[in-house]
């Protein structure tokens, strides 16, 4: 009698490997970007993608605010073509990030989602900031 994990057999080791490559184009997650920001050289744009209102109340240090219903090429003409974007919402709850990456690639530019949004970023112990905390920009 096998358990319930083994019941359905896994995927061999080169299936395996193609199939979180694949996964891995398309996420990264809240450390990494935490580390990135930090080391003060990301080469990504951080995209908050939720709104001006609850960007205010807290959001990443280092994040523009973009809603992903404002997404278009007007405002994405500041950046490269080639730039890579990073977007983020509120968690696993909302689908913003989702429709942002579907509006971004659908625009031609390169995305990679957040995983977690906003809950992840606070459940691994990371802070927001709120619009008030910011410097503005000089």
């Amino acid at each position: 009698m096998s358990s319930r994990v083994a019941e359905y057999p896994c995927a061999d080791h080169q299936l395996t490997k193609e199939y979180f490559g694949r996964k891995l184009r398309f996420e990264t997650d809240c450390t990494d970007v935490e580390a990135d920001l930090k080391a003060g050289s990301p080469d990504f744009v951080l995209l908050d993608v939720r709104g001006p209102i609850r960007f205010a109340k807290g959001h990443v240090r280092g994040a523009i605010c973009l809603a992903h219903r404002d997404l278009c090429e007007e405002t994405l003409a500041k950046w490269a073509k080639d730039t890579l974007f990073v977007v983020y919402c509120a968690g696993p709850h909302c689908n913003g990030a989702d429709k942002a990456a579907y509006k971004l690639s659908m625009l031609g530019r390169n995305v990679k989602q957040m995983l977690g949004g906003v809950t992840g970023w606070l459940e691994e112990g990371f802070e927001l900031v709120s619009s008030a905390d910011v410097e503005p920009a000089a």
